[in-house]
């Protein structure tokens, strides 16, 4: 056998043992997410009963950073007033805006500027005022300087007064009984330091009065490709990962913290696109490193609806964020996997995602691109090229049409047959030409992070009709 043969051969060993791997880490984080929603579904007639506050639910301050938001943040606040919680308040980070985000607040919950001590215990850009709801006592609004997201959550945790902080995109519409359904584990275990909720998709729902009212899936093909990413990305991947104490990634879109730990940890970085990862991943570093007892939780109760990109090109420019944010995240906090109290975050998530999301898309396309000219080539046999498409197509399939098991077995948001079939073929479809697409546009975020190039949050294209009802 020539040396060409045999570094061909050794490649195509690589490759297919890489997918095998990653498609059976995901089918093994499957089983311990089926397990955990077992385990919960032998408890959920407790949870049926009727809810009576004890007067132990720890209070939470709700922040809300909002850039650019005038189009769904009326809606959004209204759907967080009317929230099922004995005791919270809401404080919206106006992250100096250039629409007419704070008029719009102004007008529709009538604020004024009241003087209030602002204590620094974060360092944050400068806040110009802050405002007061006449018509709703727990409703605040601080105007500062724009700083991004992470300076916003910071600015929001100085002004903030309760114990646990949940911070909440501005385009999202949480669930009545949302926040009591994301702090049971802080009831439950003493311990628990951060949580996570659901985050779906909410393109073709209707929402009236702020609440959604009708689940239905949406009509544009990106946002349903993305219905069926969610389910798998939150049923079985991180509440797979959450049953282990491995999870290292709370959506920022919905998560609860302990506001004391945060501090502690410095607050959100501002110099990160990915500063909700990179925050859950160093307080795993620094609370292993104290041998601290914590736990981080993922509660998978549909909690967090939210709006999502329909166009190609901001669909596009959201992967590539997440990417370098991920990236940064995991480049941020080494000392996890190498320290001697690394545990499962450091010795098994940490290099789970490094080499499955960090470098994956630099390995799973390579490995696409070799297999195809080198099947084009004679260089393998069929054999061999159809055993890397079973792989990495057919049990990518596996790995979807999982996800879609575990929701309908769990929670059934989506009772229609004709729903169910769409949601199926969608499935299916994502496989020839979607996943490899994300691919493409997760190793261009790769590739930005390497070489430093500037990333930002840009703009978001949001309709804003899906919460006005006009949803189908």
């Amino acid at each position: 056998m020539s040396v060409y043969q045999t570094l061909v051969t050794w490649a195509t060993w690589f490759v297919l043992a890489y997918f095998i791997a990653l498609n059976g880490g995901y089918l093994l984080l499957n089983l311990f997410a089926l397990r955990s929603l077992r385990r919960r579904g032998e408890e959920q007639f407790l949870s049926e009963l009727p809810r009576a506050y004890s007067g132990l639910e720890p209070p939470i301050s709700i922040l809300v950073p909002a850039y650019n938001e005038e189009a769904t943040i009326a809606a959004s606040i209204r759907s967080m007033l009317q929230l099922s919680y004995a005791e919270f308040e809401i404080i919206v980070i106006n992250d100096g805006s250039k629409d007419a985000t704070l008029e719009v607040l102004q007008r529709e919950f009538g604020l004024l500027p009241f003087p209030e001590a602002y204590r620094r215990q974060l360092a944050t850009r400068e806040v110009r005022q802050i405002y007061r709801s006449t018509r709703y006592p727990n409703l605040r609004v601080i105007d500062k300087f724009n700083g991004g997201k992470a300076d916003s959550l910071n600015a929001g945790i100085n002004a903030s007064r309760y114990p646990l902080f949940c911070g909440v995109d501005a385009d999202s519409i949480l669930q009545r009984d949302s926040l009591a359904k994301v702090t049971e584990p802080f009831l439950r275990d003493a311990t628990v330091v951060a949580t996570g909720g659901t985050v779906r998709i909410a393109n073709g729902c209707e929402v009236s009065g702020g609440f959604l009212t009708r689940v239905g899936l949406p009509t544009n093909l990106w946002a349903m490709f993305q219905v069926v990413e969610y389910l798998r990305a939150f049923l079985f991947g991180r509440l797979g990962w959450s049953s282990l104490n491995g999870m290292l990634i709370i959506s920022g879109a919905f998560g609860v913290f302990r506001k004391d730990a945060v501090v502690l940890a410095g607050g959100y970085r501002v110099d990160t696109i990915g500063e909700d990862m990179e925050l859950v991943v160093r307080m795993h570093r620094q609370l292993r490193a104290r041998r601290q007892p914590y736990r981080i939780e993922f509660v998978p109760d549909p909690v967090c609806w939210t709006e999502a990109p329909e166009d190609m090109r901001t669909l596009k420019n959201q992967r590539i964020r997440w990417q370098r944010g991920l990236a940064e995240s995991l480049n941020a906090n080494w000392g996890l996997p190498l320290s001697r109290n690394g545990g499962v975050p450091g010795w098994l998530a940490f290099p789970f995602m490094l080499a499955f999301e960090w470098l994956g898309p630099l390995i799973e396309l390579g490995g696409y691109v070799f297999m195809l000219i080198a099947f084009c080539t004679g260089a393998i046999s069929w054999q061999a090229f159809g055993a890397f498409l079973f792989v990495a197509i057919g049990m990518g399939i596996l790995l979807s049409a999982s996800g879609l098991l575990l929701e309908e077995m769990s929670f059934h948001l989506y009772p229609r047959n004709k729903q169910l079939l769409a949601l199926a073929g969608i499935v299916i479809l994502e496989n020839f030409g979607y996943r490899q697409l994300n691919t493409v546009w997760r190793l261009t975020g790769l590739y930005r992070w390497a070489m430093q190039k500037e990333s930002t949050w840009g703009a978001m294209r949001r309709k804003g009709n899906w919460q006005s009802g006009a949803g189908k």
